[in-house]
């Protein structure tokens, strides 16, 4: 999809609250019934926005950050880097989030931040990500970019709840 009011960048410093927003915003409409609702209340944008502005420009550069923007306001972000079993940093591609303002579903954001990157990944041999086993909007979104489950199932502790997350994949080039 081509649309030249979209750009999909890096993320930088200055992204970091609105980032958090759309994070805790999404959180709050893509989990709620799925994720115990006081969890989901005690979600702050200001605590996660300090902790990204901490951790922003740490690490070996392997977990990268990308925003949307259209109209010059920051829409939607997603995360990507090697695939984490565990500890252990694989071969693999793990797409570790995506999320979008809630106003902005079904505009086609989400799809060219999961399209970009998928394509920055490409020389990985696959890209795995996790997403919760309940989520169907999620689900579907991920089948029709090409993902799909391969039968790994764990879960998720939020708020003394284990909500159960499955894994997908996609075959990249690599």
């Amino acid at each position: 999809m081509d649309d030249p009011s979209l750009l999909i960048r890096p993320m930088t410093l200055d992204d970091c609250d609105r980032v958090s927003e759309i994070r805790v915003r999404g959180w709050r409409h893509a989990y709620r019934g799925l994720v115990p609702q006081p969890y989901l209340d005690a979600l702050s944008v200001a605590r996660d926005a300090e902790r990204r502005r901490a951790r922003f420009g740490q690490g070996n550069g392997a977990v990268l950050n990308l925003v949307a923007e259209r109209g010059g306001e920051v829409v939607g972000w997603a995360a990507y880097g090697p695939y984490r079993e565990g500890e252990v940093r694989t071969a693999d591609a793990e797409l570790y989030a995506v999320y979008l303002d809630p106003d902005r579903l079904g505009t086609g954001v989400g799809r060219a931040l999961l399209a970009e990157s998928v394509e920055r990944c490409a020389g990985y041999p696959r890209m795995f990500l996790w997403v919760l086993r309940e989520n169907r909007r999620a689900r579907r979104f991920y089948e029709r970019a090409g993902f799909h489950w391969d039968g790994a199932e764990e879960p998720f502790e939020a708020g003394g709840a284990l909500v159960p997350e499955v894994r997908y994949v996609r075959t990249l080039g690599g």
